[in-house]
């Protein structure tokens, strides 16, 4: 029985994720707003990655100064065209957030209490009120639905994205929680 339930979440992690990605395309990545958009940012990425390229090799004080101009142009404009692309998915976003709170709901009504599976191990302080939502007793390898979906969808989702090429475009912006770099001395 336990089995069932979990392949039950597994196919409904799947189908969700399938008609989300299918709502996506439908209001968003089908339309000549987005592929103009991600274009653009393709075409700065390429023209930034250039330019990073260039001024490596370029070891002149007055053409670096001048290529460190260029380079913040191109930056900016990347930003930008991000923002835009972002902006340009919200009605998607909103639609597929509604129809995940509604999954949900429903999902947790029919599995309040359950135990779905057993934990071969007993999960870290703050997992464990995921991983035992809505289970009576301190048993916290039981393993209740919230957790066997959350895990599904995180990992499901990204490779459907993946596989039908809807990721977001990929970018070498910096990563937000590293330490900034220290100017070099010219």
């Amino acid at each position: 029985m336990a089995a069932l339930e979990v392949l039950f979440i597994l196919f409904v992690s799947v189908a969700s994720s399938l008609a989300s990605e299918g709502v996506s395309w439908l209001l968003v990545y089908r339309t000549e707003n987005y592929k103009r958009g991600k274009a653009n940012i393709d075409r700065l990425q390429t023209q930034l990655d250039k330019l990073m390229d260039q001024e490596s090799e370029t070891s002149s004080l007055s053409k670096k100064g001048n290529k460190d101009k260029k380079i913040e142009k191109v930056e900016e404009q990347l930003k930008i065209a991000n923002k835009e692309l972002s902006f340009s998915k919200m009605k998607s976003m909103f639609a597929v957030a509604i129809s995940m709170i509604a999954l949900f709901s429903y999902l947790n009504r029919i599995f309040d209490g359950v135990v779905v599976c057993k934990l071969p191990f007993v999960p870290i302080g703050f997992l464990q009120g995921i991983s035992h939502r809505t289970i009576a007793g301190d048993d916290y390898t039981d393993c209740s639905m919230t957790f066997i979906y959350a895990i599904c969808s995180m990992f499901i989702r990204n490779n459907i994205q993946l596989i039908l090429g809807t990721a977001p475009p990929k970018t070498k912006q910096a990563n937000p929680w590293a330490l900034p770099e220290e100017k070099k001395s010219r």
